[in-house]
């Protein structure tokens, strides 16, 4: 197979999946969905695939974009812990 042929035939193969988009196929998608899962769990499914994606959001900008840096640093000390209430041991004589 020459260059030819497989340019023809790779554009061949990208015009049938460009097609997979239509209005009717989603359409069809959905009553599938629906039938399989039911209208109770549509909604926990919606729910966790938007958290999924916004997590790999996040993870993917948390790599990207350095760590902010920030401008208030905690200048007090904590305060000392309380003297702990122990008994003193009795003196012999």
């Amino acid at each position: 197979m020459d260059v030819d042929e497989r340019a023809a035939y790779l554009r061949a193969e990208g015009s049938k999946m460009g097609d997979l988009l239509q209005p009717t196929h989603l359409i069809i998608l959905a009553v599938v969905a629906f039938l399989l899962f039911g209208a109770r769990r549509l909604p926990e499914l919606g729910k966790g695939l938007g958290e999924g994606l916004r997590g790999f959001r996040e993870g993917i900008k948390g790599v990207t974009d350095p760590p902010p840096t920030t401008t208030q640093q905690n200048t007090q000390a904590p305060p000392p812990p309380p003297p702990a209430n122990t008994p003193e041991p009795p003196r012999q004589a």
